[in-house]
């Protein structure tokens, strides 16, 4: 705004930590309370800055907006009362209290909902969290629509400024402070308040003043009582404002008991519990072998007068007998009597007698432990270790002392996986209850927890079948795997975090940290500033990738024959082909090239393999064995194709030169002898001419057919009939149609008759219509149409070209005036004819004859 003046910060002070990170708040105040009503109507809209420019350009963000990077807040002309704090996740406009009387009362807060202005009639709602006010049926209808849901497993729904989760519908208008539902509006009151004292509790920790304002908008004040309040140790206090979180530290020693009972805490005076003694004291175990160095305060509740901790070896103590030791592991407090002490044994080793029966049989009394004790004799019976549940093994031996067995029989144990693999075993190898359990060969074949990997254990056990493989999946920052053990679902976001500005390349748009792995630099809208192969003009943003995308600028450029300069070329393509046959002189000076424009050398094989072109000396044709310069033309058979025809021209056939010449030596053969009978009578003959002229003369003999037709020409012309009415056939015959057009006409019939039916219209058009030449264009077809279609062509006398390549190849096909000319016989009719297949004859039209009456 023109005029706007600069408004500084006045006070800078920290507000304390919020959810752990550090808050600044900027209090900007105004210099009379006339330019705090002036500059009220500036106060910023959701998502518009202080100038009404967009917030993404001036750093200043919309009310209550979530935010991952910290924002630098620029000088400029700010409402005055206006309080902004500022976090590293969280940026939040407050307005003070009595800005938001002052706009109430003055009809120029708005809904942040409807965007419209809040009138001193209209019921509002006002949120808790942030004092947000909003008119109640806007607050309503979104709070029942679907984006005000917090997530699926909450009932509530969320705030539109701050996002804060309330459980309880806004159905009912109530003043600011809560007490009076549906308040009615005094001009000589706050809007919307009940006009009583608002006694709500204030934000303060221990503040148990409630307040003592009128019922107003906006966040209680503190309150402004002092209470005196004792340092943590509470040697010490000082007065301080109530409700203030600060907690009091002195500067004297703490001098509390630490957990060692036995030291005191050095430390200065400090909140929380003390550190635990930090003194390194030596403890012995129970049994007095093991020493060991811990901190003071160690197992103090263990100690049992002689130890702190037990070894877990043999206690080895002397008994109270004096004769044996203790076995048992190392433990606290006194050792167990002797367990063959007289006044403990009772009975015979075995426990099937009691000692009382074997005194009066006559054996001595035990005096000490070290005395025998007296056996019974019997067998002693006691189970042993092996066996199975069926069975149970006992011992065989007479009553006696100390461990029995071993047993002489064998066992059958089973694997632990129950999977009724069992064997026998001797029951000497069995020492415990462990032995009558094996593991078998069996692998598990189950999935892990994981759901992707089988167990694979031998004789498994377990019911979990947890997997202990690492997952190792790429996470969605795609930079990193993740490194948790295996399991179901997606994996965690990426946990990484950056704390470096992440920019474009030429650094107009900067991204500010914490920023999490994987994110992608902002899109800049300036041209890229990279140095680029050519030095045409650049059209693309600046971008993150490595490489630039090709240049489109349109140039002029030779092709890679350097046949000729093609035009509208994008500077980015290199290697362009004209379509013409590069045409170049081969290695071998004889052939050229006959590949389309390409690039590098014409050779790829390193040698011409063009068909030679000399001609051969005994008949004449080309050579056509791989190009082999400096070297005689192979002398092999002669494959290329000769068109030998009869005397009167209807006979007409292509045969390989080699079957021509035979023919030739035959022709010879019988002129030679023809000549010879003239020269018995004398007459002198050259050899020579005669080979020549019969060389000549090499032709296909005359058939019936010829003969056929020589009479029917005899016949017109002793009749006068014109050569073009053609009335015996003589141009079109079943003879026409060479035998693989009818073997594949016989593949595909209905082709094959369109195909006739497409052809002959077009002949008819050319012979009646005004033009000469008419074209027909077939679909695209597979080769073997395209066969036929050229085939059927040359009967019809019709000019066909094939177009395109594979697999849009196509033919056209051109019809000529007074040369095309349709045979009298279809090849669709001869093929009927010639497999009995004839077409139905056409309905007889039904006439209906009446009777005369």
């Amino acid at each position: 705004e023109e005029g706007a003046e600069k408004w500084e910060p006045e006070t800078v002070k920290a507000v304390g930590p919020r959810t752990g990170t550090p808050v600044l708040t900027l209090k900007i105040n105004s210099k009379s309370q006339s330019e705090a009503r002036g500059r009220s109507k500036n106060i910023p809209r959701r998502g518009r800055s202080l100038k009404g420019e967009p917030a993404a350009e001036t750093s200043f963000l919309p009310i209550m907006t979530n935010c991952t990077t910290p924002v630098m807040v620029h000088s400029g002309s700010y409402p005055p009362g206006l309080v902004l704090v500022m976090f590293w996740s969280l940026v939040t406009l407050h307005l003070c209290p009595g800005c938001l009387i002052e706009q109430l009362s003055e009809e120029k807060y708005e809904c942040m909902v409807c965007c419209e202005v809040i009138r001193v009639m209209a019921p509002v709602w006002s949120c808790l969290s942030c004092f947000h006010v909003f008119h109640l049926n806007c607050i309503k209808k979104w709070a029942r629509s679907p984006a005000s849901q917090a997530d699926e497993t909450n009932d509530g729904w969320r705030c539109p400024a701050c996002q804060n989760v309330v459980f309880q519908p806004p159905n009912t208008y109530k003043c600011f402070c809560g007490k009076v539902t549906n308040p009615e509006f005094q001009r000589s009151e706050i809007p919307h308040s009940c006009g009583d004292m608002c006694g709500k509790k204030r934000s303060g920790a221990d503040c148990k003043h409630p307040c003592n304002i009128l019922c107003h908008p906006g966040p209680c004040p503190q309150c402004p009582a002092f209470v005196t309040k004792a340092c943590i140790c509470g040697r010490t206090s000082q007065p301080m404002r109530c409700g203030q979180a600060t907690a009091i530290h002195c500067d004297k020693q703490c001098d509390l008991i630490l957990n060692c009972t036995e030291h005191t805490c050095t430390q200065a005076c400090h909140s929380g519990l003390c550190q635990p003694c930090q003194l390194q004291v030596q403890q012995v175990c129970y049994c007095g072998v093991v020493s060991r160095e811990v901190l003071c305060g160690t197992d103090k509740d263990c100690f049992d007068g002689s130890g702190h901790f037990s070894c877990q070896k043999a206690c080895g103590k002397m008994l109270d007998c004096e004769a044996h030791r203790c076995k048992q592991v190392c433990h606290r407090g006194p050792c167990q009597p002797c367990p063959r002490s007289p006044r403990l044994v009772r009975s015979c080793p075995c426990g099937q007698t009691v000692l009382a029966k074997l005194l009066e049989l006559g054996y001595p009394e035990r005096r000490s432990c070290s005395d025998p004790i007296p056996s019974c004799g019997k067998t002693c019976n006691k189970p042993l270790p092996c066996g199975s549940n069926e069975t149970i093994h006992i011992c065989e031996k007479l009553c006696h002392e100390g461990c029995c067995g071993p047993c002489s029989l064998t066992s059958t144990i089973k694997c632990r996986c129950d999977l009724f693999f069992s064997q026998d075993v001797p029951c000497a190898t069995i020492q415990n209850e462990d032995g009558l359990i094996f593991t078998c060969e069996k692998r598990c074949l189950k999935k892990r927890s994981c759901g992707r990997h089988k167990c694979g254990e031998l004789c498994c056990v377990g019911a979990e079948h947890t997997c202990s493989l690492v997952c190792g999946y790429k996470l969605n920052c795609g930079l990193h795997r993740c490194q948790e053990l295996c399991h179901r679902g997606n994996c965690q976001p990426c946990w990484q975090t950056s704390f470096d500005e992440l920019a474009c390349h030429c650094g107009g748009t900067v991204l500010f940290p914490p920023i999490a792995c994987g994110t992608k630099p902002l899109e800049c809208k300036n041209l890229c500033t990279r140095r680029h192969k050519c030095d045409h003009q650049v059209f693309h943003n600046c971008h993150s990738e490595e490489n630039c995308p090709p240049c489109t600028y349109l140039t002029q450029k030779w092709c890679m024959g350097k046949h000729e300069q093609r035009s509208n070329i994008p500077c980015h393509l290199q290697d362009i082909s004209c379509g013409l046959t590069c045409n170049k002189v081969l290695l071998c000076d004889v052939h050229r090239c006959r590949r389309i424009c390409h690039r590098g050398e014409c050779l790829a094989e390193g040698a011409c393999r063009q068909p030679c072109v000399l001609p051969r000396a005994d008949c004449g044709h080309p050579c056509n064995a791989p190009c082999h310069k400096g070297t005689s033309c192979p002398r092999n058979t002669c494959a290329a194709k000769v068109a030998l025809q009869c005397d009167c021209g209807r006979r007409k056939e292509m045969v390989v030169c080699t079957e021509a010449a035979s023919a030739h030596q035959r022709y010879a053969a019988i002129a030679m002898a023809s000549k010879l009978s003239d020269m018995q009578l004398g007459d002198s003959v050259d050899i020579g001419l005669i080979t020549k002229k019969e060389m000549k003369q090499t032709k296909l003999e005359c058939d019936e057919g010829c003969a056929a037709l020589e009479r029917n020409r005899r016949l017109a012309v002793a009749l006068q009939i014109s050569p073009s009415v053609d009335p015996f056939n003589i141009r079109t015959s079943s003879s026409t149609y060479s035998d693989s057009l009818r073997v594949d006409a016989r593949k595909d019939l209905k082709f094959v008759s369109e195909v006739e039916e497409e052809i002959k219209n077009l002949v008819e058009l050319a012979s009646k219509g005004k033009l000469s030449k008419r074209s027909h264009c077939f679909p695209p077809m597979n080769r073997e149409h395209r066969k036929i279609v050229h085939e059927l062509s040359e009967v019809y006398n019709v000019e066909s070209v094939s177009y395109d390549s594979e697999p849009k190849r196509n033919v056209v096909i051109t019809a000529i005036r007074g040369k095309s000319a349709c045979p009298n016989s279809t090849l669709t009719s001869l093929i009927e004819r010639d497999t009995g297949v004839s077409r139905a004859p056409p309905p007889i039209a039904h006439i209906k004859q009446h009777s005369s009456k």
